[in-house]
């Protein structure tokens, strides 16, 4: 799948804030799987096969958590890079002396490098105890229990783990005496330096997965059923938004000659909420991880593409409305081919008069219209957009509602409902705010 940084700007999988995506479904232990995972998000698997084979290592993961290395933490990782980071400036083999002086003088007159040394093999041999322990899983499951892309992955770890040097670091502890701790410290640094940074690679990995799965058990979410149909389809039942405290769910359908929904209704009745809903389940979906739903069903895609929120460029002289064509020119371009997208779009045309509006809208619907191997879902308060098309064939119109009250004032249900939407409320709201009676000159101004 791809998935550019608009895309993950719109759909707010990241922001300067933890209110973001990326921070919900974050459960790694350490700084390295948090890199891992964010890296994950950015670049997900590139096709179907190995997107299921991912699945499966969470699914297992989900139901194995005693399994997990819980032993090695975000410190022993930040002291082994700092461990191997002075290995440049202190390679020399270490001297008779240094060896032949007791740790009781060693800690008397050398106390930070005895510390120091001893402090880092310590977290090595945790490190390399906690690496030992997950791949003792190659040996506990039986053969074929567990995943083919989980058992490469500690095949490979294990490799690294088969070095005459391990053993001996495995070990080592608060007794063990500083004249051992030197000579092992040398060794390590000469030997292990690769090694240990390829199997902090491996371990980054594996934080990342457990994480994910991790986060699909706390969060009560619910593995897809990923589709091995060539046919584009998303099924979704009681899909919801996660950062929401109290969502309201939606059941959508996308399958082939039903393609395409037309979103109606006023603004701030819950369309945005819904195109992100949207977007956020298939992203995590292409994670290989639960999706906040009751149940969806949905085929390999190969990017979302969203046009919500563009921006204008002062620098390069870049109006809004330019801004806006440009992004739905690059969309074009994406959808152009025969391999599947989402393609998410948030009241086109924002940047130019209502009658523009309504006529730039048009003339993309109808071209929207002629791929129907993608997924497209469309928002506007223009209602006339709607009912220009409502004879078109592959269309499906849908919209959420505004409660009006008899005295005037009105409440979001942000219900889904099927149907075009014909409620304006931009009006209501200027008055209900008070933005109306703000603007009238007071009664000394107006004397």
């Amino acid at each position: 799948m791809q998935i550019d940084k608009t895309t993950l700007l719109d759909l707010n999988i990241f922001s300067s804030s933890d209110q973001d995506i990326a921070s919900l479904i974050d459960r790694t232990s350490t700084n390295i799987g948090r890199e891992a995972l964010r890296k994950h998000i950015k670049t997900p698997p590139k096709t179907l096969e190995q997107l299921i084979r991912l699945q499966e290592v969470i699914r297992w993961w989900w139901g194995q958590d005693a399994a997990w290395a819980k032993s090695i933490s975000n410190g022993t990782i930040v002291l082994l890079e700092k461990f191997f980071e002075s290995a440049d400036n202190e390679m020399a083999t270490p001297g008779a002396f240094s060896l032949a002086v007791g740790s009781f003088l060693q800690k008397l007159f050398n106390r930070n490098q005895y510390t120091f040394i001893q402090f880092s093999l310590t977290h090595l041999s945790d490190f390399l105890s906690g690496c030992d322990e997950l791949c003792s899983l190659l040996r506990e499951q039986e053969q074929g229990i567990l995943p083919q892309l989980l058992r490469q992955e500690l095949e490979t770890m294990q490799q690294e783990l088969d070095h005459p040097l391990v053993p001996l670091l495995l070990g080592v502890n608060k007794s063990t005496p500083f004249n051992t701790l030197v000579r092992l410290s040398y060794r390590a640094r000469r030997e292990l330096k690769h090694a240990v940074q390829r199997l902090l690679g491996h371990f980054a990995r594996l934080d990342c997965w457990y994480g994910m799965a991790k986060a699909t058990k706390e969060l009560g979410w619910c593995f897809p059923r990923l589709s091995t149909t060539k046919q584009v389809l998303f099924q979704a039942e009681e899909l919801y938004h996660p950062l929401l405290e109290k969502p309201v769910p939606y059941g959508v359908s996308f399958v082939r000659g039903d393609f395409f929904l037309l979103l109606t209704g006023a603004n701030m009745s819950g369309k945005t909420t819904f195109l992100r809903s949207l977007g956020v389940a298939a992203l995590l979906a292409h994670l290989g991880m639960g999706v906040p739903a009751r149940a969806l069903n949905i085929s390999f895609l190969e990017g979302i593409i969203t046009n919500m929120h563009v921006e204008d460029n002062l620098l390069l002289g870049e109006s809004y409305f330019f801004a806006e064509v440009q992004r739905m020119k690059s969309t074009a371009r994406e959808i152009a081919g025969e391999a599947p997208h989402l393609v998410l779009m948030d009241e086109l045309f924002k940047g130019t008069n209502v009658h523009d509006a309504f006529e730039c809208t048009n003339a993309v619907v109808d071209g929207l219209l002629q791929h129907q191997h993608h997924i497209m879902v469309l928002s506007t308060h223009l209602h006339e957009v709607a009912h220009h098309v409502a004879q078109r064939r592959g269309i499906q119109f849908a919209f959420f509602e505004t409660n009006m009250n008899q005295d005037g004032s009105f409440h979001f249900s942000y219900q889904l409902k099927q149907g075009i939407s014909n409620d304006r409320i931009g009006y209501r709201i200027l008055v209900q705010e008070g933005v109306l009676a703000l603007l009238q000159p007071s009664k000394s101004n107006r004397a």
